[in-house]
């Protein structure tokens, strides 16, 4: 079974060569979410972008994410975070998109994927080149 330690390698396993890929990432991503983990109580997955400085210079963050609640024994230990992210140069027309989704405001995980994909902060990006992907763990 999958846990928060090994997430990120299953993840990256599963997506292969397709790292620079989005719309794969994208597919094998919303099958990685509807997979348990050890120790999940809910599914927290979120879906951002919009340009940000989080590394001193401008960047249009394109991410999916899927949060664990993390405990040690029955005690809440942290919170970590699983991204798939792609950066891109931030132009005019990526400028105007920023988005938080997530996927406790919906019904379903069905409800939310399809939500996300139909957001035009989503289908504008996937027809751009990123100018670098990263899939990666941190604690929160």
């Amino acid at each position: 079974m999958i846990n928060v330690r090994n997430a990120e390698s299953y993840l990256k396993d599963k997506i292969g060569e397709d790292a620079n890929d989005i719309k794969k990432v994208w597919e094998t991503f919303k099958d990685f979410c509807k997979e348990p983990v050890e120790g999940e109580e809910d599914k927290e997955i979120l879906f951002q972008c919009g340009v940000y400085d989080f590394t001193g210079e401008e960047f249009f963050h394109f991410d999916f994410v899927r949060q664990f609640t993390v405990y040690d024994e029955d005690e809440y230990s942290n919170m970590e975070q699983l991204h798939c992210e792609f950066l891109f140069k931030p132009t005019v027309e990526l400028r105007k998109l920023e988005v938080s989704e997530w996927s406790m405001d919906y019904d379903d995980i069905n409800d939310f994927f399809n939500n996300i994909e139909n957001l035009q902060e989503f289908k504008i990006p996937l027809n751009i080149k990123p100018i670098k992907s990263e899939i990666y763990r941190e604690e929160i």
